[in-house]
């Protein structure tokens, strides 16, 4: 079976006490034909050293920098403009995956002939050690609607297939654009097919951007409302789908 090229995509932005523990969990993947683009949004700690460090020594890492800080968005977006992948998979700078992560899910993408997919997946603290009984299991294919009522797809576990339903692009939002992204191909009536299995691990930081759980309900309804077009009346009964569906995620 022919292995193709998947292009890993993570943007940087002050992540040295992360960045080395995600570049040696894409550097311990049994399947190695990949290509790890990551993007340095102008970050001013040792994160571009220690990037450029690692790329000298393997040169299936790609490292560039952007020349402003610019948000996650615009450099997940750099990275997908050069991915020469025939799939694109996204890692966050303090995420982390298997060892078989792309082996699995690659493979399951290959077999099933799907062109949009996405896995189930644990988490992690500050210290990187795996918070017991908590992780987030996805077993059914998520549709726009679905997507709308509950934050189905991690980033880390998504992937799609750029020869099948060509390159996305993350608009230029500072906060959710890779939601934006997923819901924007989900539009076209493609569905993401799960990988029930957990196939990497979400660290959750303290002080992150979902601690002020009711400025993120509120956010959640300004981006319905003005980047999807719905009404107030649609816009707010997704928000309060996601919302006590997020409540149930993050504290059963």
């Amino acid at each position: 079976m022919v292995n193709p090229l998947v292009s890993i995509v993570t943007p940087v932005y002050n992540c040295e006490k992360f960045i080395e523990e995600t570049i040696n969990s894409v550097l311990n993947q049994t399947y190695t034909n990949w290509e790890h683009l990551i993007v340095d949004d102008c970050s001013t700690d040792n994160s571009w050293q220690i990037i450029l460090k690692y790329s000298q020594k393997d040169k299936r890492i790609r490292p560039f920098r952007l020349d402003k800080n610019s948000g996650a968005g615009i450099a997940r977006n750099y990275a997908i403009k050069n991915a020469q992948g025939k799939y694109i998979a996204f890692l966050d700078s303090d995420d982390i995956w298997i060892p078989v992560r792309l082996e699995k899910h690659i493979y399951f993408m290959m077999m099933t002939d799907v062109s949009f997919s996405h896995s189930s997946y644990g988490y992690l603290n500050d210290d990187g050690k795996i918070l017991p009984r908590k992780f987030f299991v996805s077993s059914q294919p998520v549709d726009y609607k679905s997507l709308l009522k509950k934050t189905e797809i991690g980033c880390l576990t998504a992937v799609y297939d750029q020869e099948k339903i060509g390159k996305f692009y993350m608009p230029d939002l500072r906060k959710k654009q890779d939601y934006a992204l997923w819901l924007s191909i989900l539009k076209t009536g493609i569905k993401s097919t799960p990988y029930p299995e957990i196939l990497a691990y979400y660290r959750l930081r303290k002080g992150s951007q979902t601690s002020n759980k009711f400025n993120l309900v509120f956010q959640h309804f300004r981006f319905l409302r003005h980047h999807e077009k719905l009404s107030n009346l649609s816009s707010l009964k997704y928000t309060l789908y996601w919302a006590f569906n997020g409540m149930l995620k993050y504290y059963l």
